[in-house]
């Protein structure tokens, strides 16, 4: 069976889908992206587009809800020691908030730090752009 879609219903799946895999719920935007771009390949621009804006504002959204969470000091472990690393570096580490796992981590670790949100959404903007980019070129779609 060929499913067929339009170019905007593969858009705007496409949207929800970056911005869902972005929050803590999983999902493989990049899958979607691909069989976006091999359905309609002269939408590879508002492809790339929307993933890097849906999955921004999924990485924002975890950064909001993080932000109203009570701050507690004195906290041990794993967690502590990436907290203290984004303390540290602050805004920029967020360029790593498309990676698997750390991802959500970061963005939760920024909001409930209190970071400023421009800077982050930049930030996070950028390193998603990257991996958008790189799965565009590895589809052969650049």
């Amino acid at each position: 069976m060929d499913f067929a879609f339009t170019a905007e219903a593969g858009l705007a799946g496409l949207f929800l889908a970056s911005f869902l895999s972005a929050t803590l719920l999983p999902g493989g935007s990049e899958v979607v992206l691909i069989a976006v771009l091999h359905r309609h390949p002269d939408q590879v621009t508002s492809a790339f587009l929307l993933a890097t804006l849906g999955n921004t504002l999924g990485g924002m959204t975890t950064y909001g809800m993080a932000r109203l969470l009570p701050r507690r000091v004195g906290a041990d472990g794993p967690a502590a020691n990436r907290v203290r690393a984004l303390r540290r570096h602050g805004a920029p580490l967020l360029l790593f908030a498309w990676a698997p796992v750390i991802g959500d981590a970061l963005c939760a670790a920024a909001g409930w730090l209190r970071l400023p949100p421009v800077a982050c959404t930049l930030w996070m903007a950028a390193g998603k752009a990257i991996r958008y980019a790189l799965v565009v070129a590895g589809a052969g779609m650049v």
